[in-house]
């Protein structure tokens, strides 16, 4: 029961760990081994990770959102003002991390205002919200990350690339937001939460360090030798909150793909699909494996990054895989509704194809 439990809770670090496993009898190890792995990706994503989980334990976002929520008059607005949050949420914290804290504030806001029939809705577009609020900036997303990092892309060269598609999105958000109906409602409950401003100003000048690192300002060595050690003695909780899943998923893919790409039948297929549309098959490729894994696999195949980076981004919408995030959601709704589970997978489906068919469109059409 323990190991069923733990798959359930790890399926993606543990098919990761499987498929590597399966490669190594096909390629065995060697000296090339040694270069598989993007050390500077995975102790960026550590380091960040670390810092918002110290962050989120002083309820710093969730203090932020509420009196943010507070000011909202209508439901419109709420719905507007949740999107807006958890999609600049995503560009700060990533995308899972903006799901795990601002999930909840939506469900307590439609909870006061009374409007839980909206629940469903709501949910999927801060689902939608989260996934390609993060595109804009390198450490937004983790295969953001990784292609920045994997690439060496200068950072104006990555805003630009990913900008139309980012404005795009931000106006896609707005107008499904519009046909929400403007009920007034008021929010009064007390919280009794206080931020703590001294760890606070101390949190946040370690996120400014870990950017920096993510810019390649501050070598990541130096990060791994200073920012744990200080989380160590102020919030050492915030160090085993790490998605240490995610790090290791990430450590057996590039094992996967550093073994995959030196299989010569493969490698020529691929390098083949990629060459005629390298857009395509990395959205195609998300809908089937998720976006993480797709950025690693395919990024081996080819030197083309820009319509990798809008593929593996764009292709976070439209199922339920797509991107490891959308389970998140999922997840916490079936909890709250468990009875309107088909409902939510209905909507779900609708409103990501959608969004997945128009930014596909456009981002051809920008690209030819």
């Amino acid at each position: 029961m323990k190991v069923i439990r733990f798959f359930k809770k790890n399926t993606v670090l543990c098919i990761a760990a499987l498929a590597a496993m399966i490669t190594v009898f096909l390629v065995p190890p060697d000296q090339e081994y040694a270069h598989y792995v993007d050390w500077n990706t995975i102790s960026c994503l550590f380091l960040t990770l670390a810092v918002v989980c110290a962050l989120r334990n002083i309820k710093f976002f969730t203090i932020l959102a509420r009196r943010l929520v507070m000011l909202s008059g209508n439901l419109r607005s709420l719905f507007l003002l949740l999107v807006v949050i958890t999609f600049i949420g995503s560009m700060i914290i990533a995308n899972d991390m903006a799901l795990i804290t601002f999930l909840p504030l939506g469900y307590f806001a439609l909870s006061v205002a009374k409007e839980e029939k909206y629940m469903a809705y709501l949910f999927v577009l801060q689902n939608i919200s989260a996934n390609l609020g993060g595109m804009l900036t390198p450490f937004g997303n983790p295969q953001n990350l990784y292609i920045y990092s994997y690439f060496h892309i200068p950072t104006l060269e990555f805003c630009r690339i990913m900008f139309p598609a980012f404005a795009l999105a931000v106006s896609l958000l707005i107008l499904a937001c519009l046909p929400v109906k403007p009920v007034k409602f008021a929010i009064t409950e007390e919280f009794p939460e206080k931020l703590n401003g001294k760890k606070a100003t101390l949190y946040g000048i370690l996120f400014l360090a870990s950017l920096l690192i993510v810019f390649r300002v501050i070598p990541f060595w130096l990060g791994l030798a200073v920012i744990p050690l200080i989380l160590f003695f102020t919030d050492r909780d915030s160090l085993l909150m790490v998605d240490y899943g995610l790090l290791g998923t990430f450590f057996f893919f590039f094992i996967f793909a550093g073994n995959v790409a030196r299989i010569d039948a493969v490698n020529r297929v691929m390098s083949e699909l990629l060459q005629k549309d390298t857009l395509l098959v990395s959205i195609f490729s998300c809908q089937f494996i998720s976006n993480v894994p797709s950025a690693i696999l395919l990024s081996r195949f080819t030197e083309n990054y820009a319509p990798l980076l809008l593929g593996v981004n764009i292709g976070g919408t439209g199922t339920l895989i797509a991107s490891l995030a959308s389970l998140i959601t999922f997840s916490e709704f079936r909890i709250l509704h468990p009875e309107q589970t088909k409902k939510y997978l209905i909507l779900f489906t609708a409103i990501n194809a959608a969004f997945l068919i128009i930014m596909t469109l456009t981002a051809k059409f920008f690209m030819t």
